[in-house]
C-alpha cells in the first residue's frame, strides 16, 4: 500500500523542513555510494576550508530520497525505436550504434573493459566500473539510447537496471528501469539524482530501448571561485519533456544535499557502473555556444 499512498497523496501534504547546508563539506562516499569516476581534469580548485565559510540555509519539502515523496504521473511514450536515430552533422559521436565495428576508443576506464556486441556496449557484471570520455565537455546537447534487457526483470528499486550519465563527471541523470517497480522519486529514470523527480514518467520497460536528449548548461564560477550561475539542465525522456530548465543546487550525491566548488569549464562525461546489465548505444554530444538573451530578459 505504501507505493500507492505515494501516488495520491497530494503533493504539498508533507511539512517543509529546514536543513543548514554547509557547501564543501561533506563526507567523501565510496563507488558503491555514486562517487562519481575519477575523471582526467575534474579537479576541484576551491579548497574545503574557505568553502566551509558559507553557510547556506535552505528550505526543503522533502528529504532527500523520501519514500513518501509521490512518484510522477504515467505518460504512454510509445513503443522504442528498432533502429537508433539519425546524428546530426555537426555531432561528436561517442558511440556509433550503427557502425558494426563502432568501439570505445572515445572513451577509457580504470578497470575492467565494457564489452562492445551487436552495436551496442554494455556495463560489465561487477560494481563500481566506470568509463569517461577522453574528452571534456562543458555547455552540451546529449543525446544517448539505453536498453535494459529482459535478465534484469527479476530485480527491483534500484536494482533494476541502474547506471547513470554523470556531466562533467558530476551531475547526474539517473539510469534506471521505472516501470513497475518502486524506488525513490528522485532516484527514478530521468532524475536529477538525489534533486528533482521528473515531471512525468514515461518509460518503455524492460526489453525496449529509451532515449534520452540533454541540454546541460555548465555553472559559471568567478576568478576568484565563488559560484556566478549555476548549472541548468533539460531532459527529454523518450522524447517526452522530463525536467524543464533545472536549476542545479550542486553536484548530485547519494543521501546528501550538496552546494558547488568550483571547477574548470570543461570536464569529461561520466558514466557509471553498478554491475547490472544496461546497454547503451548511439552516444553523441554537441558542444554548446553561450545562450542568446532575448530582450525582454534584460
Amino acid at each position: 500500500m505504501k507505493a500507492l499512498n505515494r501516488l495520491t497523496r497530494p503533493f504539498f501534504a508533507a511539512a517543509l523542513t529546514s536543513i543548514v547546508l554547509t557547501p564543501g563539506c561533506a563526507s567523501q562516499e565510496t563507488v558503491e555510494e555514486r562517487e562519481p569516476a575519477q575523471t582526467p581534469g575534474a579537479v576541484e580548485t576551491r579548497d574545503t576550508a574557505q568553502a566551509q565559510d558559507d553557510i547556506e540555509v535552505r528550505t526543503y519539502m522533502w528529504a532527500v530520497h523520501d519514500y513518501d515523496r509521490p512518484l510522477p504521473p504515467r505518460v504512454d511514450a510509445g513503443p522504442g525505436p528498432s533502429e537508433p536515430a539519425p546524428i546530426p552533422s555537426d555531432a561528436i559521436v561517442l558511440f556509433d550504434g550503427t557502425d558494426p565495428d563502432a568501439d570505445l576508443s572515445a572513451w577509457h576506464s580504470a578497470k575492467l573493459p565494457w564489452p562492445v556486441k551487436d552495436g551496442y556496449f554494455e556495463c560489465p557484471a561487477e560494481n563500481g566500473n566506470w568509463l569517461a570520455t577522453n574528452e571534456k565537455f562543458g555547455d552540451i546537447q546529449l543525446h544517448a539510447e539505453w536498453f535494459v534487457p529482459e535478465a534484469e526483470s527479476g530485480d527491483q528499486g534500484q536494482k533494476r537496471g541502474n547506471s547513470g550519465i554523470y556531466i562533467m563527471g558530476r551531475y547526474e541523470v539517473q539510469v534506471l528501469e521505472s516501470v513497475g517497480s518502486d524506488t525513490y522519486a528522485d532516484g527514478m529514470a530521468a532524475a536529477v539524482y538525489g534533486q528533482n523527480p521528473p515531471l512525468v514518467n514515461p518509460g518503455r520497460g524492460i526489453g525496449q530501448w529509451q532515449t534520452y536528449d540533454v541540454i546541460f548548461r555548465a555553472p559559471r564560477f568567478t576568478n576568484d571561485g565563488e559560484l556566478e550561475r549555476p548549472a541548468e539542465m533539460t531532459v527529454f525522456h523518450n522524447g517526452v519533456l522530463v525536467q524543464d530548465r533545472w536549476v542545479l543546487e550542486g553536484p548530485t550525491k547519494h543521501k546528501k544535499r550538496t552546494s558547488y566548488s568550483a571547477h574548470p569549464p570543461e570536464l569529461p562525461i561520466g558514466l557509471q557502473g553498478k554491475g547490472n546489465p544496461v546497454r547503451y548505444r548511439n552516444f553523441w554530444v554537441r558542444p554548446l555556444g553561450e545562450r542568446p538573451v532575448s530582450p525582454a530578459e534584460q
